[in-house]
């Protein structure tokens, strides 16, 4: 197979140029030429040569007349070149053929110079061993050692070589061939994933950056629940997320059972995809019924209970976050905020809903207010379809309810009309914890809908509430 009519962009041309100047091959190869053949959209470009790469990046570089976007790895034998094409930023990462060997406690191989087939024989998966050579004689022509192209087209994910010794050497290829088979909605071929059983304890020692970079990439799939359904079943998932294992499963006692809290998560990352491509919304459909493990309980009355489960949940992300090395910062204090209230629009659906109730929704959600309501109607799932109607006509009014109270109060931004300044100004106090207290029952009037959200009222409020602590006019505020 000759795909030389798919190679047209002028950087092709200028890297056969380079080569040809070198008196070496160059082959572009990997994920490049999968997502070419498939149709997926591809901008990073690997180029393999047989020699050194980093010289024939410098000559690519001076026949483009690159000057301050190279980048050279000597101690790697690697180089980058960032160029822009229709004002979308592309790299190319250049190396010389090599062939690579692992220790048992490391993934960071000791490399050799190698032939083109050394270099292949490399590769994770058979669909990324793919390469097109650019020599002039036979530019275009396809490199196929490994029926990469019949794995394509089957749509498989398949080591090229043993299974157990990819993955022994590179733990990390098992959370690769789950996310490419998430992303590409491949299936695992069965001796490559039983490696993956068996060799599951060997992510160990990869680093926890490393592993949650391919989770992200699995999150941020069209259906992501592919990939943490394949991440469980291989034994990948209870090293990575303990706390999403330990929903999975129905117990029953005295007639009375609970549904499989693990298979409902899934479910409602799923719908939550389906709307929105937001990553840390999607890590709190994950997460948001984390809480119910350690909060179940069985009442003889009731049933089984996961009271407080939200409060639970929420306490939990930090400590998941800072595991995973994801973001300690404002994301991380969005996804404990989604799940502290994922229950709250639920209640309102459920109860009367009241103008105090939705005041103090959009108080707590705040500019997240949509973002939650995204997430608590995903968090429908019940098979009982009467049901389901039900709640999305009630999520209807809530909806309503919730852009009529702000656009009347103001409350999603909310802002208290009177300061912690004007009230010491007012009865010249010092910092002290009456003027918490004040504030805090101006907040509540005005959430309470027992006020307007105005500054004349919130003031009028404020020395009557400072008369009953007792505290005497300084000054009128206006």
């Amino acid at each position: 197979m000759n795909l030389r009519d798919k190679l047209t962009a002028p950087i092709f041309q200028i890297i056969q140029q380079a080569s040809e100047d070198l008196d070496t091959k160059s082959y572009v190869i990997g994920g490049w030429v999968r997502d070419l053949i498939i149709g997926r959209q591809s901008k990073d470009i690997d180029i393999v040569c047989i020699g050194s790469g980093i010289d024939l990046a410098k000559q690519v570089s001076k026949l483009m007349g690159i000057k301050n976007e190279v980048s050279y790895f000597k101690n790697f034998g690697t180089a980058r070149i960032h160029y822009y094409k229709d004002n979308q930023r592309h790299e190319i990462e250049f190396v010389g053929a090599r062939k690579e060997s692992y220790s048992n406690d490391s993934r960071k191989p000791i490399v050799e110079n190698g032939t083109l087939e050394d270099d292949l024989n490399r590769r994770d998966f058979t669909i990324n061993t793919l390469a097109l050579s650019l020599s002039k004689k036979d530019f275009g022509e396809l490199i196929d050692h490994f029926n990469g192209i019949s794995d394509l087209e089957n749509g498989v994910i398949k080591t090229p070589l043993d299974a157990d010794i990819t993955f022994s050497d590179d733990p990390l290829r098992m959370m690769r061939a789950i996310r490419f088979a998430t992303q590409l909605d491949f299936v695992i071929y069965n001796p490559t994933f039983e490696a993956i059983e068996r060799n599951a304890k060997r992510l160990q020692i990869i680093s926890a950056e490393r592993t949650i970079y391919e989770l992200n990439k699995i999150m941020l799939s069209p259906r992501p629940s592919y990939g943490i359904k394949l991440l469980e079943r291989s034994g990948l998932l209870g090293m990575i997320l303990p706390e999403v294992c330990a929903l999975k499963g129905i117990e029953v006692l005295d007639g009375k059972g609970h549904k499989d809290n693990y298979r409902h998560t899934l479910e409602v990352l799923d719908n939550l995809c389906a709307n929105t491509d937001n990553l840390y919304l999607r890590w709190a459909g994950l997460l948001h019924d984390i809480g119910k493990a350690p909060t179940k309980r069985f009442d003889p009355k009731l049933g089984f209970t996961f009271h407080g489960h939200e409060i639970k949940g929420a306490k939990m992300v930090k400590n998941i976050f800072r595991r995973l090395k994801l973001p300690l910062n404002d994301k991380m204090h969005y996804v404990e905020k989604m799940v502290l209230l994922h229950m709250r629009p639920i209640s309102l659906v459920e109860d009367v809903v009241t103008d105090s109730a939705v005041r103090r929704l959009l108080f707590d959600a705040g500019e997240d207010i949509d973002d939650l309501m995204l997430l608590c109607n995903a968090d429908i799932t019940s098979k009982n379809y009467n049901k389901v109607q039900r709640f999305r006509q009630n999520f209807v009014i809530v909806k309503q309810k919730l852009i009529e109270i702000e656009q009347k109060d103001r409350v999603r931004s909310f802002q208290p009309p009177v300061t912690g300044e004007d009230i010491m100004r007012a009865f010249g106090l010092a910092p002290c914890a009456q003027i918490g207290q004040i504030k805090s029952v101006i907040k509540d009037s005005i959430l309470d809908g027992a006020i307007p959200n105005q500054r004349e009222q919130a003031l009028e409020l404020m020395y009557s509430q400072g008369e009953k602590l007792g505290l005497k006019k300084q000054e009128q505020i206006s």
